[in-house]
């Protein structure tokens, strides 16, 4: 049966709630599961709708068999902060958060909808800078395990936030030595790797999608491409040192919001 607009409005409706308080809850009712890549789409434009914030940027990877990589990054959860605050349910102690390690390419122009396709080089023109950057990762689910995409996909795929880190000194890379230290615990070290082996692909699928829906990207905007490490969890309240191989340095701390 084809999602209606009244199911699409009370998932919306609840998922905006929980990012509203922070506080996450069970599965959506079975009223207003959405099944289809389209539903959990058309869930996503309406939840931000209801939150009435701006995005500030997206998340996004090339679809593949199931899965539509795609949620907007609302912009007051972006943060450029060497204290970066977190939105965290206030019954629980904010001891870790989950990050990824990203590349945030940072659009100096707009790429408004219209019916010519974008070409790579009209989307390399319009980006104004790249970032090294960190997502921050949390559900609007108590238990996102197992979930079908489309349900993960209406919640926004776990974003919770976006870390905008410093310029990139060299031209970003598609694989890189990624180190990491929480205090005065051990160096980690990980061989990081793009997931889709360019770092741009994501973005060059994702201002046509965006095109083709009337929508666009718009400059100042922050568009994530995918994870080089997988989920990171790393200690709240304490100093984080990250490298990225010499094409970015920087130091940060998570705190509650």
């Amino acid at each position: 049966m084809p999602f209606t607009p009244e199911q699409i409005i009370q998932a919306a409706t609840e998922l905006a709630a929980r990012r509203n308080s922070g506080q996450p809850g069970p599965r959506l009712p079975d009223s207003c599961r959405p099944h289809e890549l389209e539903d959990a789409w058309q869930v996503q434009l309406a939840v931000t709708r209801s939150l009435g914030q701006a995005v500030g940027g997206w998340k996004a990877s090339p679809p593949s068999a199931g899965k539509l990589v795609v949620a907007p990054i609302y912009q007051p959860t972006i943060s450029r902060a060497a204290v970066c605050t977190v939105a965290f349910p206030a019954n629980r102690e904010l001891d870790s958060v989950k990050v990824e390690p990203e590349l945030a390419f940072v659009l100096a122009k707009d790429l408004p909808a219209r019916e010519q396709s974008y070409t790579e080089a009209d989307i390399d023109a319009a980006v104004g800078s790249v970032h090294a950057a960190l997502e921050i990762c949390a559900s609007r689910y108590a238990d996102p395990t197992g979930l079908p995409f489309p349900e993960m996909m209406a919640d926004g795929l776990v974003n919770n936030g976006l870390w905008l880190g410093p310029e990139l000194a060299a031209p970003e890379a598609a694989a890189f030595e990624l180190r990491w230290q929480a205090g005065k615990q051990a160096l980690q070290t990980a061989q990081a790797k793009h997931p889709n082996g360019h770092p741009r692909a994501p973005l060059y699928w994702l201002a046509n999608f965006l095109r083709e829906r009337g929508l666009g990207l718009k400059a100042g905007q922050a568009v994530i491409t995918g994870s080089y490490a997988g989920v990171l969890t790393v200690p709240a309240g304490q100093a984080l040192k990250f490298d990225y191989a010499g094409l970015a340095r920087f130091a940060l701390e998570f705190r509650r919001g």
